[in-house]
């Protein structure tokens, strides 16, 4: 939700507290981050509106913040080449995300 006045922090507010879609409570993994962050990606290239297009990198860029995380902690074991795969995935998301903007 784009935030423009104090109507809509409230709004905002009130619907934290009232969502009935639950919302995972783990962190996701590095390929499940990459997944959301193109889905997100996918749909604001096809956004006819412009502000919702900028709501859409908004959350493809938290998406990415999230990968980016889940990558640091498998930093723990050698790099195979899937996990290359899903590095690569992360820096050509940001790639198209610049494109967006």
């Amino acid at each position: 939700l784009a935030i423009h006045n104090n109507h809509d922090i409230t709004f905002e507010k009130e619907m934290k507290y009232r969502s009935i879609v639950p919302i995972p409570r783990n962190a996701f993994s590095l390929q499940q981050s990459l997944e959301l962050t193109n889905a997100y990606l996918e749909n604001a290239y096809k956004a006819n509106d412009h502000d919702i297009a900028l709501v859409l990198c908004h959350d493809a860029e938290n998406a990415l913040s999230q990968a980016k995380n889940a990558s640091k902690k498998d930093r723990t074991h050698p790099v195979d080449e899937k996990d290359q795969v899903l590095r690569d995935g992360i820096a050509t998301a940001y790639i198209d995300l610049g494109k967006l903007l």
